[in-house]
């Protein structure tokens, strides 16, 4: 269902998956799932048909909701049922592990500790992928001594860094999606690669039911992921068709994860058409969050009436709503909204040089009953509309906190660049 290929020499070959090159696209690969499940580093192994489409499609999802909400990955698109096409990476040889909570390996690492345990913050793991050793488990300094080099970059305190942040912010968001399905997100492995271009840490590899631990309603005894085959007493045909339909449950399910679970918006008004450029700046922001925002100019001092039915309007489509207020002088505006709606108000005024110290007050002191809030950045002012819509809309909220781990990379980045220059 895509354009033909052309498909150059095998890179890689893992237990579910292989490696092609792509000979008219350098740069980039093709991941070709396989037909196979294993467990206990294929000290079990099984054919399950339809596997390689139900992984593939699982994790063309997953980085897909990861890609859309700022997360720098590997994953270009979904080529075919069974492959999707990624960035060419080095791959760090490590498995990062985070949990929320405690099951598994970890209890028999770390006895007296019960299963149910809950990690706030987050509990993070290492694990050296080295099948002949069983993947061991690695600390910080292990990883930091092994000076792993990889399409050029070395892995040293600030890559690590990254990727534990990361990793984090990962878990986080598909925490999140998976909520939104009374899901519970118990654990999960993931690995990241240097992409050869650009040099850059990126998600890569997959995310698939294998990659995670899966509890409906927080219900172990209802588990969906690969531990069903892990626990299997033995294999057989009907055991695996209960493995399949849980695998296939997942990829059905995880399509919702790209879905809205509710809608929000911001409407913006204005004192006059001259704060225009102001207000165009609240609104590129919005869309960067996909937040649909309005634009209606009406004063609070010259047509109140006019004022509260432009309210009335919007409360009266049932449709959660944040309304920012932009006037210059004395805003009035964002007040009378404050003090005749139930929904919250932002005040963004547009301050100049010669007034802005004064006209500020206006914003700032409100009479008793009054709950507007004052942002005076119109970027900054989009983002807390983001923040409040983002409660009750996962894409949002996961977009936000993508944001501020890139925000967070690039310090980090930036930091190494001047060391570098110092040297």
């Amino acid at each position: 269902h895509s354009p033909a290929l052309k498909i150059g020499q095998k890179l890689n070959e893992g237990k579910t998956k292989q490696i092609f090159e792509l000979v008219d696209q350098p740069g980039l690969v093709l991941v070709q799932s396989k037909d196979q499940i294993t467990a206990g580093n294929a000290v079990r192994k099984d054919q399950m048909e339809g596997k390689a489409a139900i992984a593939n499609k699982t994790t063309s999802c997953v980085f897909k909701l990861l890609q859309e909400s700022g997360i720098k990955t590997a994953f270009v698109k979904q080529h075919s049922d069974t492959a999707f096409i990624a960035a060419h990476c080095e791959m760090i040889p490590i498995e990062w592990v985070c949990r929320r909570v405690a099951t598994g390996s970890f209890l028999k690492r770390n006895p007296g500790v019960k299963e149910g345990y809950r990690f706030a913050p987050l509990k993070m793991e290492m694990f050296f992928k080295d099948d002949a050793n069983n993947d061991p488990q690695w600390s910080e300094e292990q990883l930091l001594e092994a000076k792993f080099c990889l399409a050029g970059l070395t892995i040293g305190q600030c890559e690590v860094d990254i990727m534990n942040r990361s990793t984090v912010a990962i878990f986080e968001i598909l925490e999140k999606a998976w909520a939104t399905q009374n899901c519970t997100l118990v654990d999960m492995k993931i690995e990241f690669g240097v992409n050869v271009k650009t040099q850059e840490i990126v998600l890569a590899d997959v995310i698939d039911n294998d990659s995670w631990r899966l509890w409906p309603a927080g219900d172990r005894s209802q588990q969906k992921d690969k531990q069903v085959y892990r626990d299997l007493k033995e294999v057989t045909p009907e055991a695996m068709q209960m493995v399949k339909k849980n695998f296939e449950w997942v990829s059905e399910r995880v399509k919702l994860l790209l879905e809205p679970q509710a809608s929000g918006r911001v409407v913006v008004l204005m004192g006059s058409t001259s704060d225009m450029a102001h207000c165009e700046k609240i609104r590129k922001a919005c869309t960067s969050y996909r937040i649909p925002c309005i634009l209606r100019v009406t004063s609070a001092h010259k047509g109140p009436d006019e004022t509260l039915r432009i309210k009335a309007e919007y409360e009266g489509d049932g449709v959660p709503t944040v309304f920012v207020a932009v006037a210059g002088r004395s805003n009035g505006l964002g007040p009378v909204m404050s003090g005749n709606t139930a929904y919250p108000v932002i005040n963004c005024p547009p301050l100049t040089p010669d007034w802005g110290a004064q006209d500020v007050w206006s914003s700032l002191r409100m009479p008793s009953g009054l709950a507007c809030s004052t942002v005076l950045s119109p970027e900054a002012a989009a983002q807390f509309a983001a923040q409040i819509v983002g409660l009750t809309d996962h894409l949002v909220w996961c977009k936000l906190r993508a944001s501020m781990l890139n925000t967070w990379v690039a310090l980090k980045l930036a930091d190494k660049k001047l060391q570098a220059c110092s040297l």
